[in-house]
């Protein structure tokens, strides 16, 4: 449900249902957005959080397993060569 209001715009009406199929009682309500109010969050937090939703997209996507496999390879090697904050290599294959 939280998703539908998220994704509603102002002067939408989202109605709710609820359901008991052994008694057969049924509810319906329904929420009417008046206005939206955003707050920002942590910039790089969205930023980062978009890129891995398409990195996700793009490698549920691939079937070939030796391409996974490629990728997941340089990702490490990409890693690697990323500093820590000592400013020594990450250990990332736990190893």
């Amino acid at each position: 449900m939280a998703d539908a209001l998220l994704a509603g715009d102002e002067d939408e009406q989202i109605i709710v249902a609820r359901n008991c199929w052994a008694c057969g009682w049924a509810e319906e309500r329904s929420v009417v957005i008046e206005s939206i109010e955003k707050t920002e969050g942590d910039t790089n937090a969205v930023e980062r959080a978009a890129l891995l939703d398409d990195i996700m997209s793009q490698a549920t996507a691939i079937d070939g397993l030796a391409t996974l496999e490629e990728a997941l390879t340089e990702i490490r090697r990409q890693r690697r060569l990323e500093p820590t904050a000592s400013g020594s290599p990450k250990d990332i294959d736990g190893g």
